[in-house]
């Protein structure tokens, strides 16, 4: 007898920020993408606009303020995450392509709910399906395409990486 999936759908505004040759990720320390590189954002609060949620999810994780300069458009992601009563993720990527306007790379301030252990810098040679998260290798691939998939990628063997050291602390 097959199992029924029970999808959480998670919905989140991330940012591309593209400098000299390197992305600006953070290292990700809870959810489905934990101990791997994924992009500064994250969830909306109640009543929270696009963009207000992105600005302020980008500087809680990297300590920059940024500049929104355009829509990229969006991603859906679905892969296996036992969590609460579900059994998959089926999480909700709107991209923006960002700039850096002021604030500093600093570690995250930590409250419930805060997902960074810090960001940082890396080339496309350090995003692989081990090192980093969906969004990082969409996000590469829309750097080196200039187009994001409109299909749905499936990670059908996903590999939550609870007992691996962070991509910052290896």
């Amino acid at each position: 007898m097959t199992e029924t999936k029970r999808f959480h759908r998670a919905f989140g505004v991330y940012g591309i920020c593209y400098q000299e040759g390197k992305l600006l990720v953070i290292s990700k320390n809870g959810g489905p993408y934990i101990n791997r590189y994924d992009l500064p954002g994250g969830s909306l609060e109640d009543g929270e606009p696009l963009l207000h949620a992105l600005k302020r999810e980008f500087h809680e994780e990297t300590g920059f303020d940024i500049a929104v300069e355009k829509n990229i458009g969006v991603c859906d992601f679905m892969l296996p995450w036992q969590w609460k009563t579900f059994t998959d993720v089926h999480h909700i990527a709107v991209f923006y392509l960002v700039n850096i306007i002021g604030g500093t790379l600093s570690t995250p301030k930590i409250f419930e709910g805060q997902d960074s252990d810090g960001a940082l810098w890396i080339s496309e040679e350090e995003a692989t399906i081990d090192t980093a998260s969906p969004l990082v290798l969409a996000a590469f691939a829309w750097l080196r395409k200039g187009e994001l998939d409109l299909n749905v990628i499936k990670y059908d063997s996903w590999k939550i990486k609870r007992e691996a050291a962070s991509p910052l602390k290896e």
